[in-house]
């Protein structure tokens, strides 16, 4: 199991930036094979820790700033973040940046050295090598995925739900730590079961430490909390998004297909309607899934929400000129262990995403958000995110950035009505991505020549007259019997 979980996060995490050329089709890759016996070197210690855990999601997000410094005779550039082998698998969003000084995330790989062993790493490449004695503050920052457990693993479906989290108090490190200390942010102040440590508690913050005492590298402290999350544990296992370009029609058109779980509690009897409904009325807090509110840009038009069984009545739209906002119900409340798939989609204007680049090739920036979809308070969650980027057709010398980290990327050919050659399609494929994407753009560029533009005009005129001359040739045939006078 652990071997699986490991090879699993090989694949899914992935530097920080990237940028491909056009004829770029096989994944990226950040894995580094390093000795069996390899070992980080003791290089480093941490001078100071402080681990914010936030627990007011669905999911667990950190933060570690730390002060470190060289212990070693000689200036060194590469320190190693560890975590165990049950997690890595669902770590994402990893970034390390200078808390000081403003400016892009370290480049940071993971390192293969023993599948089996129960520790993995991380590798960051400090921008300029660390002289003997100095320090520098670090900002480590990243989400873990489906590793909340609902206890009890049944409820009623009016109960409270209670989630857990297993941690350690000490940081795991690979270098000594001379002083730190862990807090954990909870949603709620009801937390009735902290084992392990001492926290000091304050409201809904738990403190463990300060830890004033030398921590070897390596060291552990179990601990666990159960605390109330009476919200839906909402995890999309699949996005499929797709964005699709077209300079004739000045459109952006956009569609997302969701393939979406409660991970919460599971429901212990059978779902009561009636009992459901009647709540309705005074809407106490559940663990199933009522609502999605998806934010759009500012003047997207014509949405649509449909699901397996067709169009989904149950939806709203509201625009202005400051927001766009749609308003989703399912068709039923989603509850822990169930399961719902549905699409969307929506058209916006071209221009306010497409700028033009002059030059003799045609160059076009497209910048269009990595991820949109839901905006919830509690939080969702990506397993997977394939993004396709449909450029039109003729477009060539496709670059793109972007800060997510992805595990795939592939140029391919998409086909539609009236087609040649196909439209040149970028896909991105992501995993264990957290809603915090929302915020980071995809920048794409391409060449899209004066003559591309006419493709598509003069393959319908050639269809047309090809249609015309058709029905001409046909009519002058004879197909008499008889003979011709």
């Amino acid at each position: 199991m652990r071997y699986i979980s490991f090879l699993a996060a090989c694949v899914a995490l992935l530097p920080s930036t990237i940028s491909a050329d056009s004829n770029l089709s096989e994944p990226h890759s950040s894995q580094q094979i390093l000795p069996d016996n390899f070992k980080p070197p003791q290089v480093f210690q941490n001078v100071n820790l402080l681990r914010n855990t936030n627990l007011e999601k669905g999911y667990v997000r950190e933060t570690v700033n730390v002060v470190i410094e060289n212990v070693d005779s000689k200036p060194q550039s590469e320190y190693y973040i560890p975590f165990s082998v049950d997690v890595i698998g669902n770590v994402g969003g990893l970034e390390v940046r200078d808390k000081k000084t403003p400016g892009p995330s370290f480049k940071t790989e993971l390192v293969e050295y023993d599948p089996y062993s129960p520790t993995q790493f991380f590798r960051t490449t400090l921008p300029q090598p660390l002289t003997p004695k100095s320090q520098l503050t670090l900002s480590i920052t990243y989400h873990i995925l489906s590793t909340l457990t609902p206890l009890p693993f049944k409820i009623g479906q009016n109960d409270r739900q209670y989630l857990r989290y297993t941690f350690s108090t000490y940081t795991p490190s690979a270098y000594p730590t001379l002083k730190q200390k862990t807090k954990l942010k909870f949603s709620t102040p009801d937390v009735p079961d902290a084992i392990g440590g001492s926290p000091e508690r304050q409201g809904s913050t738990f403190t463990y430490g300060p830890y004033n005492d030398l921590v070897p590298a390596g060291a552990l402290e179990p601990a666990s909390v159960r605390y109330e999350f009476t919200k839906p544990v909402i995890h999309a296992t699949l996005l499929e998004r797709d964005i699709e370009v077209s300079h004739w029609g000045g459109n952006l058109g956009t569609e997302e297909r969701y393939w979406l779980t409660n991970q919460g509690a599971h429901l212990k009897d059978n779902f009561n309607r009636v009992q459901w409904a009647a709540a309705q009325y005074y809407k106490p807090p559940t663990s199933a899934l009522r609502d999605l509110n998806v934010p759009l840009k500012v003047g997207s038009l014509n949405p649509y929400f449909t699901d397996d069984i067709g169009n989904v009545s149950t939806s709203r739209f509201r625009s202005n000129k400051r927001e766009a906002n749609l308003e989703l119900k399912p068709r039923y409340p989603v509850f822990g262990g169930w399961k719902y798939s549905f699409r969307i989609g929506w058209d916006a204007d071209l221009e306010s995403f497409l700028r033009v680049v002059k030059s003799p090739e045609g160059g076009h920036v497209l910048k269009v958000p990595f991820l949109e979809g839901p905006k919830m308070g509690d939080g969702v969650s990506y397993g997977k995110v394939e993004l396709q980027v449909i450029l039109p057709e003729g477009a060539k010398n496709v670059r793109f950035e972007t800060e997510v980290p992805l595990v795939r990327v592939e140029e391919t050919v998409h086909r539609s009505f009236m087609d040649t050659v196909g439209r040149t399609t970028l896909k991105l494929t992501a995993m264990n991505v957290a809603d915090e994407a929302r915020d980071k753009p995809l920048i794409v560029t391409y060449d899209y020549p004066f003559s591309a533009a006419f493709r598509k005009p003069v393959t319908i005129f050639l269809g047309v007259a090809a249609v015309f001359l058709t029905a001409w040739g046909i009519g002058r045939l004879d197909v008499s019997i008889g003979k011709q006078s």
